[in-house]
């Protein structure tokens, strides 16, 4: 895979941003712009608005057009609009309103839930494709989905599709990944979307990360790509080696995604709010687990 003479598409370092929300539970369209700003200034090179992190699936759509909206205001970086739906025509119709709220490209994760077939999943990636002329990044989650995209049905979109651009991989399968970037064509980016995948994801060709820790370690992330880009290994592998406690914090049974990260980004003063529900209060004890991922980095 030929990476763009000016870098990935959309940067290398892509926080999955969360959505702030106010004392009531309400979006905070104000939180937000600032957030963006912040991530910006701290060594994000793009972001995703309305993804798996940013509780996409509990925001109706005139919530997220406003927040795409918003941001696309505050910041002059690469926008990703996670229009996700397991309805495809849901899905197509959030992506032309998102088109139009100026944001520079879709995410889009696998239809969940409905279980569809190979075919209905190629359908679906074709269907919201064709809704706007931005580009198109498929989302390939299966621990989330319940369906795994295959790899022909990627490259096969990939190569016949002109506006399907990447894919953020997250179905834990290196292997396959290799499989994807010689399969697809030289400009289809792969992005890691599990951050402990990524080192070893960009030794078979992803070109960077769609990340939750980058909302506190952008820049480590950063120094990652710089050594695998110039063949030090060694240094990549200690900069990994010093995110494994971000990666261990930033999920997990009693406090999934992105429960963690609104408790560490509470931590450093940034004020996003609480998760909505179904995700659940924060456990006993998190917001030491932040202070403690914070004091390793330094």
């Amino acid at each position: 895979m030929n990476r763009a003479q000016n870098g990935p598409r959309f940067g290398r370092v892509v926080t999955a941003m969360v959505t702030p929300f106010d004392e009531r539970g309400d979006l905070d369209l104000d939180a937000a712009a600032e957030l963006a700003d912040w991530l910006v200034t701290t060594g994000t090179d793009g972001l995703v608005l309305a993804g798996t992190t940013g509780e996409g699936p509990t925001l109706s759509d005139a919530e997220a057009l406003a927040l795409f909206r918003r941001v696309r205001a505050a910041v002059d970086v690469p926008i990703l609009a996670g229009t996700g739906s397991n309805s495809t025509a849901h899905a197509v119709e959030l992506t032309k309103q998102a088109a139009a709220a100026g944001v520079d490209g879709i995410l889009s994760v696998t239809p969940y839930y409905n279980r569809p077939s190979q075919a209905g999943i190629e359908a679906h990636f074709r269907a919201v494709a064709a809704a706007s002329g931005l580009p198109v990044v498929i989302y390939d989650i299966p621990v989330r989905t319940g369906r795994k995209v295959a790899t022909e049905t990627i490259v096969r979109l990939a190569r016949e599709v002109d506006n399907i651009v990447a894919l953020k991989d997250a179905a834990g399968d290196v292997t396959e990944t290799a499989r994807v970037v010689a399969g697809a064509p030289s400009d289809f980016e792969v992005y890691s979307g599990d951050d402990a995948m990524t080192l070893p994801l960009v030794a078979v060709g992803a070109v960077g990360v769609i990340s939750v820790a980058s909302h506190w370690v952008a820049r480590q992330f950063g120094e990652l790509f710089d050594a695998a880009e110039r063949g030090d290994l060694g240094t990549a592998r200690k900069v990994n080696e010093r995110l494994i406690p971000s990666y261990d914090f930033e999920s997990g049974d009693a406090a999934p995604n992105p429960v963690p990260t609104k408790v560490l980004l509470e931590v450093l003063g940034l004020h996003v709010g609480s998760c909505r529900p179904p995700m659940g209060p924060p456990p006993a004890g998190l917001e030491s687990r932040a202070r403690a991922v914070l004091d390793g980095l330094g």
